[in-house]
């Protein structure tokens, strides 16, 4: 059956995302005056059970939890924000976001992220990545996060396509088995170099 589609992951794919201790916690923890377990301890109680990833707290309600965790002020909360965002966009790879936007027309192009509220803002805002990728599912609009098969066969049924018409690329190797697992060409990113062979492989198939 010939590949008509190609998804995405962004986060560690589409997106370079650095150490989020080095790049948000370090500047953090020197501002604050905290320990790295005492800093560690307190982003873990901000959303111990994840319940972002699927819609079930807002952007307010985390900037709420991170200021109430950390201890910190209004204006800080703003700021804590701002740098976290900018922490996980990351930086575009620009590498593979143009190897994506080759694809087209010939082969559709989406995006499957585990997600929260106000990724699309940001993204969107940062990278344009809805003029390169339809549908966009965010797990935290969908009320679904990866490894959950659901998700993907979400994906599949707004493409209207089969799962075994369509490749998927994602840096963590639990997604990919869970996309395999649903009959999708699943790849785990690991370079792009590896990552656009194997796709043009499964294409050219």
């Amino acid at each position: 059956m010939p590949i008509s589609a190609v998804i995405f992951d962004i986060g560690g794919v589409l997106e370079r995302v650095g150490d989020p201790d080095a790049e948000l916690g370090a500047k953090w923890r020197a501002r604050l005056g905290m320990d790295h377990a005492a800093f560690a301890g307190a982003m873990r109680r901000v959303d111990p059970d994840l319940r972002a990833q699927t819609g079930q707290m807002s952007e307010a309600r985390y900037r709420e939890r991170c200021a109430a965790e950390l201890g910190l002020s209004q204006p800080q909360a703003g700021e804590f924000m701002a740098d976290m965002w900018d922490w996980y966009c990351g930086e575009l790879d620009e590498e593979l976001m143009d190897f994506a936007a080759s694809l087209r027309p010939a082969v559709r192009t989406a995006i499957v992220s585990n997600s929260a509220d106000g990724a699309r803002r940001e993204e969107i805002a940062r990278y344009a990545f809805d003029a390169f990728f339809d549908p966009i599912i965010y797990s935290h609009e969908v009320g679904l996060a990866k490894p959950d098969p659901a998700i993907f066969e979400l994906t599949c049924a707004r493409m209207g396509l089969d799962p075994a018409r369509a490749v998927f690329v994602d840096d963590v190797p639990g997604h990919v088995a869970a996309a395999r697992a649903l009959g999708m060409h699943a790849i785990v990113h690991r370079s792009n170099r590896r990552t656009i062979a194997a796709v043009s492989a499964a294409l050219a198939d």
